[in-house]
């Protein structure tokens, strides 16, 4: 298996990042290694609206593996077997996204760049291979979705004091604001005094969140 490119978000951490692909409007990248810098081998991709990314679990790879995890989703005490769940922790550290291919442009000084919207994806994740979504296969809605929806997304007010939105770019306001709202924090955590520190494109944005409300208290620049 060969690493064709990698992921450029504003996610430089795991925490924070949304539990599934296609949640958030935010703007990702996709660089190609040298060696796929080829022109020709985008022939036809700008036709497509959505594609899926086969990327690997860097930060998650292990060298024993588990039969069964602990989903978040379900507040990391129930087991549920590995190939029930998109936990990071599999067999073969290999994830799958569905994205929105925004934009490709074909002549930069780092090759083509495929630019993307709503990426699960940590920031420098190695990619595998990219494929086009096909509405009239890919798309099941009548499928059954087991325990991952036992809980909404989305399910938060965002309180955030304009001295701290200022701070973020333009770009990334509205981006940052769906994260929030979908409660970044691990399902098992409901402390309302605690305050959580969330990296994301270059800043450190600290929270709490008391019944359904997530409220901004600070933010700065990340230190490293």
């Amino acid at each position: 298996m060969k690493i064709i490119a990698h992921v450029h978000s504003p996610f430089t951490e795991k925490f924070g990042i949304p539990r599934q692909s296609g949640l958030t409007t935010l703007q990702s990248k996709i660089i190609f290694e040298p060696e796929y810098r080829v022109p020709e081998a985008f022939r036809g991709l700008e036709d497509y609206s959505h594609i899926w990314i086969l990327w690997k679990f860097s930060e998650s790879e292990r060298d024993e593996w588990s039969p069964t995890v602990r989903p978040p989703r379900l507040g990391g005490n129930t087991r549920m077997g590995v190939f029930a769940t998109r936990s990071p922790f599999r067999p073969n550290p290999i994830g799958m996204s569905s994205v929105k291919l925004d934009k490709i442009d074909l002549h930069t000084s780092e090759g083509p760049v495929l630019y993307i919207s709503g990426a699960d994806i940590l920031d420098k994740t190695p990619i595998y291979d990219i494929k086009p979504y096909l509405a009239y296969t890919d798309s099941h809605p009548e499928a059954a979705d087991g325990f991952a929806l036992s809980q909404k997304e989305g399910v938060l007010d965002v309180e955030f004091p304009s001295e701290y939105l200022e701070q973020v770019p333009t770009e990334l306001r509205n981006g940052l604001i769906e994260v929030l709202a979908q409660d970044p924090r691990p399902q098992y955590q409901h402390s309302h005094e605690r305050i959580y520190i969330m990296a994301f494109g270059g800043f450190e944005i600290s929270f709490t969140v008391a019944e359904n409300v997530l409220t901004v208290c600070g933010i700065s620049k990340t230190k490293r």
